[in-house]
């Protein structure tokens, strides 16, 4: 009975999470689980939760009978502004907006690991992996700017508000096996859902193959499969290991947004891997460091930069002609984001038998160069420096209380406001800051 209803929960968090936006290591949040969080996301080597279908599945087979299920709250800040700008003889174009649309988000978080015996494991864990959401007012430009009779429009020159709105939820079923008394592997077959929208681009309709999918068609979702392995081992009596790789998820094509992204809609989820150590440094002090790699430059969506060549601009309405334009092949326009570094570095130190408090550093290195910013005003994930604090405190019946708080502070790119399609001169600056707060129960069983 304590079983189905864990499994009822999980069901939940399926349905929840898809709401879930993160913006931290580019679009991919900085850890998964609570204590994760905690650390400054580091988990590679660490066996005290059950979200290792998200971090590391050999880890699940050490952390026993349990459960556990979160919530987190978070509130990114993001700002756009043009300055200097010439605009298209009726005046400048220069503006300043808010993206915070949307103020604050609920994360929900859940896993649950089963031993089937002493050596072998199944769980499954169940997270929001990330994404991105803008929402800048459409009053931004003055009426008349944008053109001639143009009503007051969004920093872009679209009509109404401007922005996107992506989320992914992943579902990672997890079996781990310990093959030594000190090493494990681990595989987690990766089911994933995303949900995307974008709205207030109707300019970039001169650049795009298909304008009547480009742009305010409401939500669309896609699914996808990709796989987790990994490998944990304790190679001395202070030290553990790990090692992960994820594979690239590849998704379903969005079809009311094949004039936007690459290959008529395709946006799957990049591959990465990475590394992991944890060292008991004293009976009550543990310290852990992450090394992951993300390589968004895999996702021509996301990858290709927004500069590409070969599309021939059809104004006003397009579409526009070539293989460059905007979702009409491999080599497509895309947001020009390249592979990231991340670094995870946290500490624990247990006071006594019920309270253990953590800390954390996370480094990610930005993905947005000066010569995509204009693409990127509608997702600026350029925060690269996160501090977080967390705690775990536990009950009485041996049950645990988690809590997190972390700061990503502001981090901002400026480049030139003009491309090879529109223009417009001056300067563009996009930045972006985080707090996110967040509590979490698990139990052994």
């Amino acid at each position: 009975m304590k079983i189905k209803r864990i499994a009822a929960a999980l069901a939940v968090m399926g349905i929840v999470l898809p709401g879930a936006v993160h913006a931290t290591d580019g679009y991919f949040a900085h850890g998964y689980g609570m204590k994760s969080l905690g650390r400054g996301g580091a988990a590679i080597a660490m066996t005290d939760d059950s979200f290792g279908g998200a971090s590391n599945p050999a880890n699940m087979v050490w952390a026993g009978n349990r459960f556990d299920i979160g919530l987190q709250w978070f509130r990114p800040d993001r700002e756009a502004s043009r300055s200097g700008s010439t605009g298209f003889g009726l005046g400048n174009l220069d503006g300043t907006a808010s993206g915070n649309g949307d103020k604050s988000f609920l994360i929900p978080e859940g896993g649950f690991n089963y031993l089937i015996r002493p050596d072998l494991s199944l769980g499954v864990t169940v997270y929001g992996n990330g994404g991105m959401n803008t929402k800048y007012p459409g009053n931004t430009i003055p009426a008349g700017r944008c053109g001639p009779g143009a009503p007051a429009s969004n920093l872009l020159c679209g009509q109404g508000d401007l922005g996107v709105d992506l989320s992914q939820l992943i579902i990672a079923p997890t079996l781990a096996w310990k093959f030594h008394p000190q090493h494990s592997v681990g595989i987690a077959p990766l089911f994933a859902y995303q949900r995307f929208e974008a709205y207030g681009l109707q300019p970039f309709a001169a650049i795009s193959s298909d304008p009547a999918n480009l742009t305010n068609r409401g939500h669309d979702t896609s699914t996808g499969w990709g796989v987790r392995i990994g490998w944990t081992g304790q190679v001395t009596p202070t030290v553990r290991l790990g090692a992960t790789f994820q594979s690239k998820i590849y998704m379903k094509e969005f079809d009311k947004y094949r004039g936007l992204f690459a290959e008529q809609g395709d946006f799957d989820i990049p591959m990465n891997w990475g590394l992991g150590a944890a060292w008991q440094a004293t009976s009550n002090l543990l310290l852990t460091a992450d090394y992951v790699r993300i390589y968004y430059s895999q996702v021509n969506s996301v990858g290709n930069t927004s500069r590409a060549p070969g599309c021939m601009p059809t104004f006003p309405a397009g579409p526009g002609v070539g293989a460059g334009c905007l979702g009409a092949s491999a080599n497509s326009i895309g947001f020009g984001w390249s592979d990231i570094s991340v670094v995870k570095l946290g500490g624990e130190y247990r006071i006594n038998n019920a309270w253990l408090v953590r800390a954390g550093y996370n480094y990610s290195q930005n993905p947005i160069g000066s010569q995509d910013v204009t693409f990127n005003i509608l997702a600026p994930g350029v925060v690269q420096h996160h501090v977080t604090l967390g705690f775990t405190y536990t009950l009485p019946g041996g049950s645990e209380l988690t809590g997190m708080y972390f700061h990503a502070f502001n981090k901002d790119v400026t480049g030139p406001a003009t491309n090879p399609y529109f223009n417009v001169g001056g300067t563009e600056k996009i930045s972006l800051s985080e707090n996110g707060l967040g509590i979490a129960w698990g139990m052994k069983f």
